[in-house]
């Protein structure tokens, strides 16, 4: 063979070689990608979208999202679902809240919360503004979950985030201490997060978790979602896993400000408060040369006694960072926190010190904390206090012109019209009772059935145990106890249950419409007005307009219930009611030709219309 056929023979393997290892490299890649289609084309696994759309126009946070980072646990939290406008409307302040069960209002959540307080104030003062408060804050999360829905909350075009986190990030989904941790690689954990948003990943840890489950020992399902997270995991103040708590919070939380800063979103932070004098410590140990947290905390006790509150509150607080059982943040973290706002340059709201010194004793305990660490509804009203006036300092506040209403009449109104019922008091009390029925508040094999630890004594009791016990959702047993209040023609209990299920979900009109439906039936006009503009705002009706201009007309306002009647006409122009009201409207302006015309109409669409012939007559002498 020749030089040259030598030559063009080699060329020719190499590359039949390349081809080869294209081949087999395409092969596998391939595979995988036809594998992920067929995932998705099946609905295999969760669909981790940020955010979806329930009703048309609106935005929530995935409720399927908390699945991302819990891998063994069956009932996961979710957000407050909160809703806003995918396309950000003119005149918009939005703002999103980030946080754990203490920032979501648990155990008052959905809407005990201080974004919720904070969507009311500033509802309140600012009329002519959209607020959208968006509270994405989920039970038994940490700093990995923040940082992972922070780029999705950054393309929203928010106009602040508030966090009030930091209690959960050593048992937290993911953290150092947690039964869901893989390990104290920041890197590792956030690689494991972003996989997880494909299906073909979902299968192969299920494929894993099924074989670990068949040879291995079953984690329990039972108990709470507090004690399910932190089972026996004990950490001493100042070991390694301590220290690895702390890094850990300190750069997710530098990352999710850093990309604040990147994208021009102010930020306000806050420190951490928990419940000092009326919480045992949890575990007490001896380790690296500290004293047992409940010799401290005895020690406190003492101090407090002889009244001496300053002493006593630093006893507490080395009682609480002793304990081994990290559900209360250590002071270390509310440290971090402010030297992470002094590094960013971002304010931190003190509700430590705020909490403090709302306290008896300037110590916060029961009188703010229903139990470890979650504030009572006073509570939640407070943190949203301090976070307004810090907005409120800074010039953080939406562009429009506010009323002129003075703080404390501002802070009054909200609390007065804070959207609460009976029913959540009762939620909140079942949802306690619960959680200290179980470790770490006492042996699990002292807990008592739910039957024994509740005892429902009227419907609405009945309808908390419900959702406590049954698992029942929220708004379904919301609107049970409307429905019953309105059986039972309690209407004042009525309207408050349908506010707080307005305030939850504002854009919903069905529970508009079932409102105005029952007290416009049951002669509550005053009432029935409030939802009516409510309602009209959003998406006006022929029906809407037509009350609107019945109640005005009968309250004298002329001018307005024209401008409402007439309005309801271009929806439907064949409702005898309103031409028979119209009339109304010109009689009072003088116009009777007009009215006469009005009138016409009606009686050409319902000629028995009550009391219309003799009105006709008396418009028909008039214009003669």
């Amino acid at each position: 063979m020749s030089l040259s056929g030598m030559q063009k023979n080699g060329i020719e393997k190499g590359r039949v070689n390349r081809a080869f290892y294209v081949v087999v490299v395409l092969v596998p890649v391939l595979f995988f990608v036809l594998l992920e289609a067929c995932l998705r084309i099946f609905n295999y696994g969760y669909d981790y979208t940020q955010w979806i759309s329930p009703v048309k126009g609106l935005y929530v946070l995935n409720p399927d999202i908390a699945h991302k980072y819990f891998y063994g646990m069956k009932n996961v939290p979710y957000s407050n679902v909160d809703m806003f406008h995918i396309v950000k409307q003119p005149n918009t302040f939005r703002v999103f809240v980030l946080g754990e069960s203490a920032a979501a209002g648990y155990p008052f959540l959905p809407n005990g919360s201080f974004s919720r307080y904070l969507q009311q104030r500033l509802s309140l003062e600012y009329p002519d503004s959209r607020i959208e408060v968006v509270n994405c804050a989920m039970t038994a999360v940490n700093s990995y979950t923040m940082l992972d829905l922070m780029p999705g909350i950054l393309k929203q075009k928010p106009n602040l985030i508030l966090i009030y986190a930091g209690n959960n990030e050593y048992y937290g989904a993911l953290g150092v201490g947690s039964m869901e941790s893989f390990g104290t690689s920041r890197t590792i954990v956030n690689f494991v997060i972003y996989l997880e948003q494909f299906r073909t990943f979902q299968l192969l840890r299920n494929i894993v978790s099924g074989v670990v489950g068949v040879f291995g020992k079953k984690r329990p399902q039972t108990g709470t979602l507090m004690a399910r997270m932190a089972k026996n995991q004990f950490i001493a103040l100042g070991s390694k896993v301590y220290r690895e708590g702390l890094e850990q919070f300190k750069w997710n939380m530098t990352d999710i400000l850093r990309m604040a800063k990147a994208n021009h979103v102010p930020v306000i932070l806050g420190t951490l408060a928990c419940n000092l004098k009326d919480q045992y410590p949890f575990v007490s140990i001896r380790a690296n040369g500290y004293p047992p947290a409940d010799s401290v905390f005895m020690e406190a006790k003492a101090e407090l006694a002889k009244g001496n509150s300053r002493a006593a509150d630093s006893l507490f607080r080395f009682a609480k960072d002793l304990d081994a059982l990290r559900f209360r943040a250590p002071s270390a973290l509310n440290d971090e926190i402010v030297a992470l706002g002094n590094k960013f340059g971002d304010p931190v709201v003190n509700v430590d010190s705020a909490f403090d010194a709302a306290s008896p004793d300037h110590i916060v305990g029961d009188n703010l904390m229903v139990d470890h660490l979650h504030p009572t509804l006073q509570g939640q009203e407070l943190i949203g206090r301090l976070y307004y006036n810090e907005m409120e300092k800074i010039g953080w506040l939406p562009r429009t012109t506010p009323l002129d209403l003075s703080n404390w009449k501002q802070d009054s109104i909200t609390v007065a019209n804070f959207p609460f019922a009976n029913l959540d008091s009762v939620i909140g009390e079942y949802r306690i009772k619960v959680l200290k029925d179980d470790w770490p508040y006492i042996d699990p094999g002292k807990a008592v059935p739910f039957s024994e630890l509740l005892h429902p004594v009227n419907y609405t009791d009945s309808l908390a145990y419900r959702i406590v016990v049954d698992g029942t959702d929220w708004v379904t047993v919301h609107k049970l106890a409307a429905e019953h209040y309105a059986i039972q023609d309690k209407y004042n209990q009525f309207v408050n249950v349908m506010n707080v299920m307005i305030a939850q979900y504002p854009y919903l009109l069905d529970y508009y419409d079932y409102a105005i439906t029952v007290l416009l039936h049951a002669g509550y006009y005053d009432d029935a007005d409030r939802y009516l503009l409510k309602r009209n705002d959003i998406k006006a009706t022929a029906f809407t307009e037509k009350w609107l201009g019945i109640i005005d007309l009968s309250r004298k306002r002329i001018q307005e219930a024209g401008a409402h009647l007439t309005a309801s006409l271009k929806y439907n122009d064949d409702d005898a009611q309103v031409w028979y009201d119209l009339s109304g409207v010109y009689i009072n302006e003088k116009n009777f030709p007009l009215a006469l015309h009005a009138i016409n109409r009606a009686l050409s669409l319902q000629p028995q219309f009550p009391g219309a012939r003799a009105l006709q007559a008396e418009l028909q002498s008039a214009v003669k």
